[in-house]
């Protein structure tokens, strides 16, 4: 099962092009922080602006670096079917261990469409997928019924990130697709709220700058020690927040590069944090690391 803390990681970058070494320490971090896996190529991945070679590449090579301590969640998702099914083939040949599949966006499918892209793209592979659900990127959400009939149909498909940010639709999620159906937080702040109700973990942002202490808060919850856990959470909130002042990755990758993980390099059309939330940022990461 795909439970526990995944880290959508960064893809940095230098001098316009991806900084192979820069993953390579960013990926070390994460086996070191003590997560379960790690997630390539996501939007936090800058997927969008990353062409179709740099996408396998970087796939293959967060594969290479990470050695099998942790497991690699390819983010192969795509707005055309077909480009979803080219990029989860080549994810599964480069050695990914599984698939993230987010909902097309954009050209808003119906529950119809999003059931048949799914499963057109569980019948081309044999990786286990995890579908996306985050409505305010795609302009669609994966509706519970239609979560509940591609598990049904499909043993492939093993659990969902959600990102809807509502607690209810996981209990909603968690009774239609039954206990072998994986339900991980797509938002750091609601991770306990959302484990309190069904989710078994995160595929976390904050994990890229802070492994330990978010793989402690979700394990310690895991384990019944809700204090703990609770405590653990109130000292990580602001990093949760203000990892989201401007866009992701914008943030995260300033941390990094505070942190000197890797440079903060973006490609357009996101651009560097301004000044005032670098400041700001700084100083919540002074507070909390």
């Amino acid at each position: 099962m795909l439970t526990g803390i995944y880290t959508a990681i960064v893809t940095p970058f230098r001098n316009g092009q991806v900084d192979e070494e820069g993953l390579r320490r960013v990926v070390e971090s994460q086996v070191k922080g003590g997560v379960d896996g790690i997630v390539p190529v996501g939007t936090t991945g800058e997927s969008p602006t990353l062409d179709h070679d740099e996408h396998i590449r970087v796939i293959e090579l967060a594969v290479q670096f990470a050695r099998g301590r942790v497991k690699v969640m390819a983010g192969t998702g795509a707005n055309a079917t077909a480009e979803a099914i080219e990029l989860t083939r080549e994810a599964e040949k480069v050695g990914a261990d599984a698939t993230l599949q987010v909902a097309p966006y954009y050209n808003k499918p119906t529950q119809a469409g999003l059931y048949e892209h799914f499963a057109a793209v569980a019948r081309a592979t044999r990786l286990p997928i995890m579908l996306y659900s985050i409505p305010g990127r795609c302009g669609v959400e994966i509706g519970v019924d239609t979560c509940a009939r591609l598990a049904k149909d499909f043993k492939t498909v093993v659990g969902i990130k959600e990102a809807g940010g509502n607690a209810d639709r996981v209990s909603q999620l968690r009774a239609a697709c039954g206990p072998r159906f994986t339900i991980l937080s797509g938002d750091d702040s609601l991770t306990l709220p959302f484990m309190a109700v069904g989710a078994q973990g995160v595929v976390s942002v904050a994990t890229n700058v802070a492994p330990k202490p978010v793989c402690k808060m979700v394990r310690a919850f895991a384990s019944g020690d809700l204090r703990g856990a609770q405590r653990l959470h109130a000292q990580l909130y602001p990093l949760f927040k203000d990892l989201f002042i401007e866009t992701n990755p914008v943030p995260v990758k300033a941390a990094l590069a505070m942190l000197g993980v890797c440079t903060e390099e973006v490609r357009l059309p996101l651009v560097p944090l301004s000044d005032k939330s670098r400041a700001q940022l700084s100083e919540t990461l002074k507070a909390v690391l």
